[in-house]
């Protein structure tokens, strides 16, 4: 590693001490037998609420997207059923709505760094079919809490060659201001090889999700 190099991860890293944000929220789930702790964040888009829970060393986001029949954007206490990122429309909405066991459906994906840094992820999204439930209840203390469990469809992504050696230092030095950026705030800065100079490959496996817990405080 240069000097240059060295200089540039140190002052990165030594600004997370002096930005960090306080968050009252938590999220602790199995991630393939193995636990993920810390702290989410909400976010409200439109008539969706959205949870990102991020870490780093290595780089980790687990992502909630929910959508009501209500169509609000605050959370509301039910059972979510959890489908693919490309659920929509009349046809595959109706059935669920006339179940009249759910509040809403929600999306999840998970984002693991396998390879440091930023050089190979692992990634999971939601599916369809038997991809599990979210149940969201009003604790006692007034947080939203929600208990989840699934199974994502898993893939791998490397960074292109082409996407490293054209990105030189520049690419990296991004990366790492990412990790800063998500160390101090809480939320995900581009943790995530989609659309990013990434190659998805061949193989294909599963992420278990089970005993998932978050706690979030309620926020009008």
């Amino acid at each position: 590693m240069n000097k240059k190099l060295a200089a540039l991860i140190i002052g990165l890293m030594s600004q997370v001490a002096m930005a960090q944000i306080s968050n009252d929220n938590s999220l602790s789930v199995q991630v393939d037998g193995k636990e993920y702790k810390t702290a989410p964040r909400r976010i409200r888009m439109g008539n969706v609420w959205y949870i990102t829970a991020n870490a780093t060393s290595p780089d980790k986001s687990l992502r909630f997207w929910f959508v009501t029949w209500s169509n609000s954007d605050l959370p509301e206490v039910g059972l979510y059923k959890i489908v693919d990122e490309d659920f929509n429309g009349k046809n595959t909405v109706q059935p669920i709505m006339a179940e009249g066991k759910y509040k809403g459906v929600a999306y999840v994906k998970y984002v693991e760094e396998t390879k440091s840094p930023r050089m190979e992820y692992h990634v999971g999204k939601s599916r369809r079919e038997n991809g599990g439930e979210i149940e969201v209840t009003k604790a006692a203390d007034g947080f939203l809490e929600g208990k989840f469990s699934g199974t994502l469809d898993g893939t791998h992504f490397k960074e292109k060659t082409s996407a490293t050696a054209l990105g030189g230092l520049g690419r990296l030095k991004g990366k790492l201001e990412d990790k800063v950026f998500t160390s101090a705030t809480g939320y995900d800065s581009d943790i995530d090889p989609e659309g990013r100079g990434y190659k998805k490959q061949d193989t294909k496996d599963e992420i278990v999700l089970s005993s998932g817990v978050f706690k979030l405080k309620f926020e009008k």
